[in-house]
Protein backbone atom coordinates (compact mmCIF):
# COMPACT_ATOMS: atom_id res chain seq x y z
CA UNK A 1 0.00 0.00 0.00
CA UNK A 2 1.36 3.16 -0.54
CA UNK A 3 2.46 5.27 2.47
CA UNK A 4 1.34 9.08 3.12
CA UNK A 5 5.40 9.80 2.87
CA UNK A 6 4.65 8.77 -1.38
CA UNK A 7 2.08 11.23 -1.56
CA UNK A 8 3.90 13.75 0.04
CA UNK A 9 6.95 13.46 -2.37
CA UNK A 10 4.90 13.98 -4.71
CA UNK A 11 3.05 17.21 -3.59
CA UNK A 12 7.18 18.28 -2.98
CA UNK A 13 8.21 18.31 -5.83
CA UNK A 14 5.10 20.14 -7.46
CA UNK A 15 5.40 22.89 -4.79
CA UNK A 16 6.21 25.79 -6.78
CA UNK A 17 2.83 25.73 -8.19
CA UNK A 18 -0.86 26.21 -6.34
CA UNK A 19 -2.36 22.82 -5.67
CA UNK A 20 -5.97 22.72 -6.97
CA UNK A 21 -8.56 20.71 -8.26
CA UNK A 22 -6.78 21.13 -11.65
CA UNK A 23 -3.60 19.17 -10.83
CA UNK A 24 -4.82 16.73 -8.59
CA UNK A 25 -5.25 13.98 -11.33
CA UNK A 26 -1.17 14.36 -11.73
CA UNK A 27 -0.83 13.13 -8.03
CA UNK A 28 -3.69 10.02 -8.90
CA UNK A 29 -1.15 9.45 -12.07
CA UNK A 30 1.94 9.75 -9.69
CA UNK A 31 0.91 7.62 -7.46
CA UNK A 32 -0.11 5.39 -9.66
CA UNK A 33 3.18 5.82 -11.84
CA UNK A 34 5.23 4.77 -8.78
CA UNK A 35 3.27 1.79 -7.86
CA UNK A 36 3.03 0.29 -11.47
CA UNK A 37 7.36 1.10 -11.08
CA UNK A 38 7.88 -0.95 -8.20
CA UNK A 39 6.25 -3.95 -10.56
CA UNK A 40 4.45 -5.55 -7.41
CA UNK A 41 1.06 -6.68 -7.56
CA UNK A 42 -0.06 -6.06 -3.98
CA UNK A 43 1.16 -2.57 -4.19
CA UNK A 44 -1.29 -2.20 -7.60
CA UNK A 45 -3.99 -4.27 -5.83
CA UNK A 46 -3.63 -1.90 -2.91
CA UNK A 47 -3.91 1.01 -4.94
CA UNK A 48 -7.21 0.01 -7.03
CA UNK A 49 -8.66 -0.98 -3.51
CA UNK A 50 -8.05 1.89 -1.79
CA UNK A 51 -9.28 4.80 -4.14
CA UNK A 52 -11.81 6.61 -1.48
CA UNK A 53 -8.42 6.62 0.32
CA UNK A 54 -6.86 8.33 -1.86
CA UNK A 55 -9.48 10.50 -2.66
CA UNK A 56 -9.59 11.22 1.31
CA UNK A 57 -6.05 12.34 1.49
CA UNK A 58 -6.66 14.28 -1.54
CA UNK A 59 -9.21 16.48 0.03
CA UNK A 60 -6.94 16.84 3.40
CA UNK A 61 -3.85 17.89 1.25
CA UNK A 62 -6.37 20.61 -0.89
CA UNK A 63 -7.27 21.73 2.85
CA UNK A 64 -4.12 22.64 3.76
CA UNK A 65 -3.14 23.61 0.80
CA UNK A 66 -5.12 26.73 -0.36
CA UNK A 67 -4.23 28.28 3.08
CA UNK A 68 -0.91 28.10 3.06
CA UNK A 69 -0.77 29.05 -1.10
CA UNK A 70 -3.21 32.01 0.10
CA UNK A 71 -0.82 33.60 2.55
CA UNK A 72 2.22 32.77 0.32
CA UNK A 73 1.05 34.59 -2.36
CA UNK A 74 -0.31 37.63 -0.08
CA UNK A 75 3.42 37.94 1.60
CA UNK A 76 4.38 37.85 -2.56
CA UNK A 77 2.17 40.86 -2.79
CA UNK A 78 0.11 38.60 -5.54
CA UNK A 79 -3.42 39.28 -3.60
CA UNK A 80 -4.72 42.23 -1.80
CA UNK A 81 -4.63 42.76 1.42
CA UNK A 82 -7.88 44.68 1.46
CA UNK A 83 -6.49 47.13 3.94
CA UNK A 84 -8.54 50.82 3.89
CA UNK A 85 -5.80 53.21 3.84
CA UNK A 86 -6.13 56.69 4.54
CA UNK A 87 -6.40 59.14 1.23
CA UNK A 88 -3.39 61.10 0.50
CA UNK A 89 -5.65 64.25 -0.33
CA UNK A 90 -8.23 63.52 2.31
CA UNK A 91 -11.08 61.78 -0.79
CA UNK A 92 -11.58 58.03 -0.57
CA UNK A 93 -10.28 55.28 1.13
CA UNK A 94 -10.78 54.10 4.89
CA UNK A 95 -13.97 53.68 7.12
CA UNK A 96 -17.42 55.59 6.31
CA UNK A 97 -17.95 56.83 10.22
CA UNK A 98 -21.69 57.31 8.77
CA UNK A 99 -21.15 53.09 8.47
CA UNK A 100 -20.02 52.35 12.52
CA UNK A 101 -23.17 52.05 14.97
CA UNK A 102 -21.68 54.29 17.35
CA UNK A 103 -23.55 52.95 20.19
CA UNK A 104 -23.02 49.40 19.86
CA UNK A 105 -19.46 49.46 19.13
CA UNK A 106 -18.97 51.49 22.36
CA UNK A 107 -17.33 54.25 20.51
CA UNK A 108 -17.51 57.03 22.00
CA UNK A 109 -20.18 60.06 19.81
CA UNK A 110 -18.04 62.95 18.02
CA UNK A 111 -17.98 65.53 19.65
CA UNK A 112 -19.75 67.88 16.85
CA UNK A 113 -22.58 65.39 17.32
CA UNK A 114 -23.16 66.34 20.51
CA UNK A 115 -22.41 70.38 20.34
CA UNK A 116 -25.30 72.84 20.18
CA UNK A 117 -25.31 74.40 16.67
CA UNK A 118 -27.96 76.17 14.51
CA UNK A 119 -30.94 74.18 14.73
CA UNK A 120 -32.87 72.55 11.59
CA UNK A 121 -35.15 69.77 10.92
CA UNK A 122 -36.26 67.06 9.02
CA UNK A 123 -39.67 65.50 8.25
CA UNK A 124 -41.04 61.92 9.05
CA UNK A 125 -44.91 60.84 8.44
CA UNK A 126 -46.24 58.48 11.27
CA UNK A 127 -47.05 55.03 10.25
CA UNK A 128 -49.17 52.64 11.62
CA UNK A 129 -47.23 50.54 14.61
CA UNK A 130 -45.01 53.97 14.97
CA UNK A 131 -44.58 54.95 18.76
CA UNK A 132 -42.15 57.90 19.94
CA UNK A 133 -40.00 55.89 21.81
CA UNK A 134 -39.36 54.12 18.47
CA UNK A 135 -38.58 56.89 16.85
CA UNK A 136 -36.18 58.26 19.23
CA UNK A 137 -34.29 55.33 19.12
CA UNK A 138 -33.84 55.33 15.17
CA UNK A 139 -32.88 59.34 15.40
CA UNK A 140 -30.75 59.25 18.35
CA UNK A 141 -32.88 61.69 19.90
CA UNK A 142 -34.37 61.46 23.53
CA UNK A 143 -38.42 61.04 23.61
CA UNK A 144 -38.74 64.72 25.30
CA UNK A 145 -37.11 66.19 22.49
CA UNK A 146 -40.00 64.53 20.07
CA UNK A 147 -42.12 65.84 22.59
CA UNK A 148 -41.61 69.44 22.52
CA UNK A 149 -40.51 70.24 18.92
CA UNK A 150 -44.01 69.08 17.72
CA UNK A 151 -46.11 69.90 20.76
CA UNK A 152 -47.43 66.87 21.38
CA UNK A 153 -49.78 66.40 24.51
CA UNK A 154 -50.63 62.81 24.32
CA UNK A 155 -48.41 60.35 23.02
CA UNK A 156 -51.03 57.49 22.43
CA UNK A 157 -53.01 59.12 20.51
CA UNK A 158 -50.95 60.12 17.98
CA UNK A 159 -52.87 59.57 14.45
CA UNK A 160 -51.50 57.72 11.39
CA UNK A 161 -50.15 60.04 8.74
CA UNK A 162 -48.98 63.16 11.27
CA UNK A 163 -46.01 64.70 10.03
CA UNK A 164 -43.52 65.14 12.76
CA UNK A 165 -40.45 67.98 13.04
CA UNK A 166 -37.16 65.92 13.65
CA UNK A 167 -34.32 68.37 14.75
CA UNK A 168 -30.50 67.88 14.37
CA UNK A 169 -29.77 68.14 18.20
CA UNK A 170 -31.56 67.30 21.71
CA UNK A 171 -33.53 69.56 23.49
CA UNK A 172 -37.18 71.10 24.04
CA UNK A 173 -38.71 74.68 23.82
CA UNK A 174 -38.83 77.41 26.30
CA UNK A 175 -41.84 80.19 25.84
CA UNK A 176 -40.63 83.31 27.27
CA UNK A 177 -42.17 85.24 29.75
CA UNK A 178 -42.11 88.65 31.34
CA UNK A 179 -39.09 89.60 32.49
CA UNK A 180 -36.77 86.63 31.17
CA UNK A 181 -33.93 86.93 30.22
CA UNK A 182 -30.86 84.48 28.65
CA UNK A 183 -29.14 84.47 31.95
CA UNK A 184 -31.56 83.22 33.41
CA UNK A 185 -33.19 81.04 31.96
CA UNK A 186 -29.21 79.69 31.46
CA UNK A 187 -29.16 79.42 34.75
CA UNK A 188 -32.34 77.72 35.10
CA UNK A 189 -31.97 74.65 32.73
CA UNK A 190 -27.50 74.97 33.63
CA UNK A 191 -26.89 75.39 30.13
CA UNK A 192 -24.46 78.37 29.05
CA UNK A 193 -26.01 81.19 27.18
CA UNK A 194 -23.64 81.04 24.89
CA UNK A 195 -25.05 77.71 23.33
CA UNK A 196 -28.64 78.97 23.22
CA UNK A 197 -27.49 82.34 21.68
CA UNK A 198 -25.69 80.11 19.03
CA UNK A 199 -28.93 77.49 18.66
CA UNK A 200 -31.54 80.16 17.90
CA UNK A 201 -29.09 82.98 16.21
CA UNK A 202 -29.71 85.00 18.47
CA UNK A 203 -27.78 88.47 18.31
CA UNK A 204 -29.34 90.54 20.50
CA UNK A 205 -30.19 89.57 24.93
CA UNK A 206 -33.47 91.13 24.27
CA UNK A 207 -36.29 88.16 24.11
CA UNK A 208 -39.91 88.71 23.51
CA UNK A 209 -42.51 87.73 25.41
CA UNK A 210 -44.23 84.33 23.71
CA UNK A 211 -40.78 83.54 21.74
CA UNK A 212 -40.00 80.17 22.20
CA UNK A 213 -36.33 79.22 22.27
CA UNK A 214 -35.08 76.13 22.05
CA UNK A 215 -32.73 75.19 25.05
CA UNK A 216 -30.45 72.76 23.61
CA UNK A 217 -29.79 69.53 25.75
CA UNK A 218 -32.73 70.28 28.21
CA UNK A 219 -35.20 68.02 29.22
CA UNK A 220 -38.64 68.35 30.33
CA UNK A 221 -39.78 67.55 33.81
CA UNK A 222 -40.97 64.21 35.07
CA UNK A 223 -43.91 64.64 36.01
CA UNK A 224 -44.79 66.73 32.30
CA UNK A 225 -43.28 63.53 30.60
CA UNK A 226 -45.56 61.16 32.64
CA UNK A 227 -48.34 63.08 31.84
CA UNK A 228 -47.51 63.00 28.41
CA UNK A 229 -47.17 59.33 28.19
CA UNK A 230 -50.19 58.32 30.32
CA UNK A 231 -47.71 57.34 33.11
CA UNK A 232 -49.17 59.90 35.65
CA UNK A 233 -51.51 57.68 37.92
CA UNK A 234 -51.32 53.52 38.89
CA UNK A 235 -54.46 52.32 39.00
CA UNK A 236 -56.21 53.26 42.52
CA UNK A 237 -58.61 49.94 42.58
CA UNK A 238 -58.20 46.60 40.98
CA UNK A 239 -61.61 46.54 38.70
CA UNK A 240 -63.12 46.91 35.27
CA UNK A 241 -64.57 50.67 34.32
CA UNK A 242 -68.22 50.15 34.53
CA UNK A 243 -68.86 53.69 33.55
CA UNK A 244 -66.10 55.97 31.72
CA UNK A 245 -65.36 59.48 31.75
CA UNK A 246 -67.77 62.27 29.28
CA UNK A 247 -71.20 62.24 28.46
CA UNK A 248 -73.87 58.98 29.59
CA UNK A 249 -77.09 58.46 30.60
CA UNK A 250 -77.59 59.00 34.21
CA UNK A 251 -78.24 55.79 36.74
CA UNK A 252 -80.58 57.82 38.23
CA UNK A 253 -83.55 60.07 36.52
CA UNK A 254 -82.28 58.20 32.92
CA UNK A 255 -81.24 61.67 31.75
CA UNK A 256 -78.05 62.78 29.98
CA UNK A 257 -75.29 63.61 32.33
CA UNK A 258 -71.56 64.51 32.03
CA UNK A 259 -69.73 61.99 34.23
CA UNK A 260 -66.54 64.11 36.17
CA UNK A 261 -64.42 60.59 36.40
CA UNK A 262 -64.76 57.04 36.27
CA UNK A 263 -65.83 54.28 37.67
CA UNK A 264 -64.14 51.16 39.09
CA UNK A 265 -66.27 48.16 39.80
CA UNK A 266 -64.41 45.78 42.43
CA UNK A 267 -65.78 43.85 45.54
CA UNK A 268 -67.21 45.05 48.87
CA UNK A 269 -64.25 45.60 50.36
CA UNK A 270 -61.39 45.80 47.95
CA UNK A 271 -58.68 48.52 48.47
CA UNK A 272 -58.12 51.52 47.78
CA UNK A 273 -54.63 53.11 47.00
CA UNK A 274 -53.62 56.44 46.32
CA UNK A 275 -52.86 56.89 42.54
CA UNK A 276 -49.91 59.30 43.52
CA UNK A 277 -48.24 60.06 46.04
CA UNK A 278 -49.83 63.71 47.15
CA UNK A 279 -51.51 64.74 51.00
CA UNK A 280 -54.60 64.16 52.24
CA UNK A 281 -56.58 67.67 52.01
CA UNK A 282 -60.43 66.74 52.58
CA UNK A 283 -61.84 63.80 53.82
CA UNK A 284 -65.96 63.37 54.13
CA UNK A 285 -68.56 61.14 55.86
CA UNK A 286 -71.94 60.48 54.70
CA UNK A 287 -72.34 63.22 51.92
CA UNK A 288 -75.32 62.50 50.23
CA UNK A 289 -73.87 62.09 46.79
CA UNK A 290 -70.64 60.80 47.34
CA UNK A 291 -71.10 58.68 50.76
CA UNK A 292 -67.30 58.76 51.93
CA UNK A 293 -65.07 60.20 50.20
CA UNK A 294 -61.31 61.41 50.26
CA UNK A 295 -59.05 64.14 48.31
CA UNK A 296 -55.66 63.78 47.67
CA UNK A 297 -53.87 67.16 46.72
CA UNK A 298 -50.47 66.30 44.42
CA UNK A 299 -47.99 68.45 42.71
CA UNK A 300 -48.38 70.77 39.25
CA UNK A 301 -51.63 71.17 40.26
CA UNK A 302 -53.23 67.65 40.51
CA UNK A 303 -56.09 66.61 42.40
CA UNK A 304 -57.49 63.20 43.26
CA UNK A 305 -60.79 61.99 44.18
CA UNK A 306 -62.17 58.66 45.90
CA UNK A 307 -65.81 58.26 46.55
CA UNK A 308 -68.40 55.88 47.63
CA UNK A 309 -65.81 54.08 50.09
CA UNK A 310 -67.30 51.79 52.64
CA UNK A 311 -64.16 53.05 55.04
CA UNK A 312 -61.52 56.02 55.30
CA UNK A 313 -58.29 55.03 56.18
CA UNK A 314 -56.21 57.93 55.71
CA UNK A 315 -56.42 61.04 57.96
CA UNK A 316 -57.13 64.67 56.28
CA UNK A 317 -53.29 66.39 56.19
CA UNK A 318 -51.51 63.00 56.00
CA UNK A 319 -48.89 62.36 53.65
CA UNK A 320 -49.81 59.49 51.37
CA UNK A 321 -46.99 57.30 49.04
CA UNK A 322 -47.91 55.99 45.86
CA UNK A 323 -49.94 52.83 46.45
CA UNK A 324 -50.75 53.52 49.93
CA UNK A 325 -54.10 51.97 51.17
CA UNK A 326 -56.06 55.19 51.96
CA UNK A 327 -59.73 53.55 51.97
CA UNK A 328 -62.00 50.41 51.10
CA UNK A 329 -64.65 50.10 48.29
CA UNK A 330 -67.63 50.43 48.69
CA UNK A 331 -71.69 51.39 47.67
CA UNK A 332 -71.83 54.51 50.02
CA UNK A 333 -73.96 57.89 48.74
CA UNK A 334 -75.90 57.78 45.24
CA UNK A 335 -74.67 54.34 44.10
CA UNK A 336 -75.92 51.21 42.49
CA UNK A 337 -73.16 48.73 44.10
CA UNK A 338 -69.73 48.76 44.97
CA UNK A 339 -67.32 50.86 43.20
CA UNK A 340 -64.75 53.60 43.20
CA UNK A 341 -65.64 56.37 41.54
CA UNK A 342 -62.30 58.40 40.78
CA UNK A 343 -61.90 61.87 39.34
CA UNK A 344 -58.76 63.40 38.31
CA UNK A 345 -58.08 67.41 38.55
CA UNK A 346 -55.46 69.86 36.93
CA UNK A 347 -55.83 73.36 38.17
CA UNK A 348 -59.47 72.62 38.81
CA UNK A 349 -60.85 71.23 35.97
CA UNK A 350 -61.26 67.46 35.39
CA UNK A 351 -59.46 65.85 32.99
CA UNK A 352 -60.25 61.63 32.01
CA UNK A 353 -58.55 60.30 34.39
CA UNK A 354 -57.78 56.70 31.88
CA UNK A 355 -55.16 59.14 29.85
CA UNK A 356 -52.96 59.60 32.75
CA UNK A 357 -53.14 55.86 33.91
CA UNK A 358 -50.62 53.48 33.58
Amino acid sequence: MICLGSVMDIYRESENETFSLNNADNLVMGLLTRASKSRTKNNIKNILLNVNLLRMLLVIFMVYSFPASWLVRTWRGEISKNIPVEAEIGLGGGINPLEIDLELSGIPEPVEFSMPRMLTFTSYTMKGGDIIGNIAIWTGLNEDTLISVNDITNTRLIQIGRMIRIPNQDGIYYTVKQGDTISAISETYNISASDISTVNELFSDTLAINTKLFIPGAKLEWVNRQEINGDLFIWPASGYISSPYGYRIAPFGGTRQFHSGMDISAPMGAPVRAAMSGRVTQVGNNDPMWGNFIVVSHHSGYRTFYAHLSLVRARNGAYVATGERIGDIGSTGLSTGPHLHFTVYKNGVTVNPRTLMR
